[in-house]
């Protein structure tokens, strides 16, 4: 199936220029949406919770910050970009009850919409801007002149122009300088967190610590298991990212190559790929999303049991030694 990708010329920049844009939330990625919004000069609030601690730095960078229910009650479009298990609670108390008909309503991740925590009302639009990086990178990137790539995706048209309004929005953070690439809610929800759990942060941050373990449980220096399977890792994603798996191949020597074709196939087998299977499966039939949202309710217990042990682990310990003499990371 064909990809369809807009660019600038493809957006309409009055669509989110003529409306007033609330952002909900001053995080990550909330900060970078409003601060490139308002470098493009659309008209833009940021609501906060009352004594939030991100209200004197958005009102430093020049925002006007108010509660999130006047910022609503304001706007024509509302982008949420508060945590996802906050969403519910924020969207019901804060935002549903200054909703008008022909309002868009926006997100940068599908979760909520997709497994129907919220559930919008019928005359109001609802849309999706999900920058593909962290909000850091999109506010730098955007700065320097360029952007990071966005998918958009309608998941409501009331009014009829939904989707010149996403990629308005998209114009208007700086995903259609490189690419805003046309998706639906579920595409982005499932394939999103399949990403993050079997390859991103789930396989990869396993695959990091089972090579560390093997290498010191067989007698090895902790310190040269961490440069050979934790240091090196960025060089050669940067090398994958830049050019491609075959730039890669071509830059390591042909004793790696040779080892990467045998060993690698033995690492990610038949029976990773049927984890992965069963992963996506889960995320698909909101297994997933229950298990998770339980657990926020349950005060995030076994996330933070989770976090505790990977903060303790020997290469987390071992990596801290070994970046306190990076003398780059000193001066960075």
């Amino acid at each position: 199936m064909a990809v369809t990708i807009y660019y600038e010329q493809d957006c309409n920049p009055e669509a989110i220029k003529g409306k007033k844009v609330a952002i909900i939330g001053y995080g990550s990625q909330g900060h970078a949406h409003a601060l490139n919004l308002k470098d493009s000069g659309c008209d833009v609030r940021v609501g906060l919770r009352e004594g939030s601690r991100s209200w004197q730095a958005a009102e430093d960078a020049g925002l006007k910050v108010m509660p999130v229910a006047q910022a609503a009650d304001e706007a024509d479009l509302i982008m949420i970009l508060v945590p996802d298990e906050l969403q519910p609670a924020v969207y019901e108390e804060s935002i549903a009850p200054h909703l008008k008909a022909g309002d868009t309503l926006a997100f940068a991740h599908g979760f909520n919409i997709h497994y129907g925590y919220i559930t919008p009302p019928e005359d109001v639009n609802v849309i999706m801007c999900a920058p593909k990086g962290p909000g850091h990178i999109v506010r730098r990137q955007y700065t320097e002149g360029s952007g990071v790539p966005d998918l958009v995706c309608v998941a409501q048209d009331a009014t009829g122009d939904a989707w010149d309004i996403a990629l308005s929005y998209a114009w208007g953070i700086g995903g259609a300088r490189s690419g805003v690439i046309k998706a639906t809610f579920k595409e982005e929800t499932e394939e999103d967190l399949f990403g993050e759990q079997a390859v991103l942060c789930g396989g990869l941050v396993e695959l990091v610590k089972a090579g560390f373990e093997t290498l010191v449980e067989a007698g090895y220096p902790p310190e040269l298991a961490y440069f050979e399977c934790y240091h090196e890792m960025k060089m050669i994603v940067d090398l994958m990212y830049e050019s491609g798996i075959h730039f890669m191949n071509y830059s390591i020597s042909n004793t790696a190559e040779y080892g990467e074709y045998y060993a690698g196939p033995k690492i990610i087998n038949e029976q990773s790929r049927e984890a992965m299977r069963e992963i996506l499966k889960r995320i698909q039939d909101g297994t997933f999303a229950e298990d998770f949202m339980q657990d926020c309710k349950n005060g995030h217990k076994w996330l933070i049991e989770q976090r505790e042990a990977i903060n303790g682990h020997e290469i987390e310990k071992t990596g801290e030694r070994i970046r306190s003499m990076f003398s780059w990371l000193k001066e960075a």
